[in-house]
């Protein structure tokens, strides 16, 4: 990281802490309100859960939040002569081999962790008796880029009841609108600051907002929001205006999923692991990467995202991000087999690399 990004990434959570309309609430965390507290000192714990569906008010914008500034006209200028966002014709020959194969959800009680990989960023996590959706894309098609390239792995009329939605931040890959109305209104949804809006708009009513290092909790399930380096942009005009993120699932008898959303390698990691200890399993992104100049601040490449779970001290590890849209240039087995090379030169055991096909399922034991 850049001194510049680690010198913008110092102010994180001091001016944008949400509060309750007419109050003045604590900072996300009052002892370290950025997470920066020195490695030999003991870690502030997490933090009391917040009221769930909370109306509060924040800042208008989340841009002291970065971690590196996004491309100024230099960089846009350069990727406007070199730049490719496709692979080219190699780069896809191996589409037909794309992992892909869904089958039943897995039977659970309340005391079961299980999660199934519907493709993308989009998870139905089973824990605490709940079904969570992390960042729910059951669309064929976004906004700006190509049809899917394998099929959703779970079809929606095979969902339980949905408990719970997170969402990481507002880009059109882990927001979509056509998946979201499918849902009742009155599901639970956790969001980032500032994002609540976008769902009352759509008349969703249980909607609970978030700051980094704050959470709530639902029927005995934690939902921790914590820090991502990656932004927010979802128009023209709204560049940095809801927060981004990660979310940290902790079940009654403390077993913890860590969903990381959309993320580059960095700080947070670490930082993520000392106050969340014992996460039983990383939800970490491996794809969208290359051109490295121009994505490196915003995704993990493959290795970078090994490295994370090291810094989670995440007992098993299972890659998304990658298999399902064309996003970036990087051929599109490659991220495979670039995980599975770096899990394996980090010596770690094959069992605890949760490299899952497309609507693959795994149970925690």
């Amino acid at each position: 990281m850049t001194q510049q990004s680690e010198s913008t990434a110092s102010t994180a959570g001091r001016t944008a802490t949400g509060t309750t309309a007419g109050t003045t609430a604590p900072e996300a965390d009052e002892h370290d309100p950025a997470g920066l507290s020195s490695p030999a000192l003991p870690y502030p714990p997490p933090a009391e859960p917040r009221p769930l569906a909370e109306r509060r008010v924040w800042p208008r914008t989340f841009h002291d939040r970065l971690t590196a500034p996004l491309p100024g006209l230099k960089a846009l200028a350069r990727f406007a002569r070199e730049g490719a966002v496709r692979p080219g014709p190699e780069g896809l020959a191996d589409v037909p081999r794309l992992p892909y194969a869904p089958g039943p959800l897995p039977r659970v009680d309340a005391r079961t962790v299980a999660v199934t990989w519907a493709g993308h960023a989009s998870w139905v996590v089973r824990i605490g008796g709940l079904t969570v959706l992390t960042d729910p894309v059951w669309s064929r098609r976004i906004l700006g880029t190509p049809a899917r390239l394998t099929p959703v792995g779970v079809a929606w009329e095979a969902l339980p009841r949905v408990d719970a939605v997170v969402i990481s931040h507002n880009h059109y890959d882990h927001l979509d609108a056509p998946t979201l109305r499918r849902l009742p209104r009155d599901t639970p949804v956790f969001v980032p600051a500032g994002l609540a809006r976008w769902f009352h708009r759509r008349r969703f009513t249980r909607v609970t907002e978030l700051d980094w290092w704050e959470a709530a909790e639902l029927d005995g399930v934690r939902f921790d929001f914590v820090p991502a380096h990656h932004w927010s942009k979802r128009t023209l005009t709204d560049t940095c205006r809801s927060l981004w993120g990660g979310w940290v699932l902790t079940d009654r008898d403390g077993r913890r999923v860590y969903f990381a959303g959309d993320t580059g390698y960095g700080h947070w990691f670490s930082r993520i692991g000392r106050r969340y200890p014992g996460i039983d399993l990383a939800l970490l992104p491996i794809g969208a990467y290359d051109p490295r100049w121009w994505l490196s601040d915003v995704h993990c490449d493959p290795e970078e995202a090994v490295r994370a779970a090291q810094d989670l001290g995440a007992r098993h590890m299972a890659p998304m991000h990658w298999a399902t849209f064309v996003l970036s240039a990087e051929p599109v087995l490659e991220p495979l087999t670039r995980v599975r090379a770096a899990w394996e030169k980090e010596g770690l055991p094959r069992e605890r690399l949760w490299d899952l096909p497309v609507g693959g399922s795994r149970i925690l034991r």
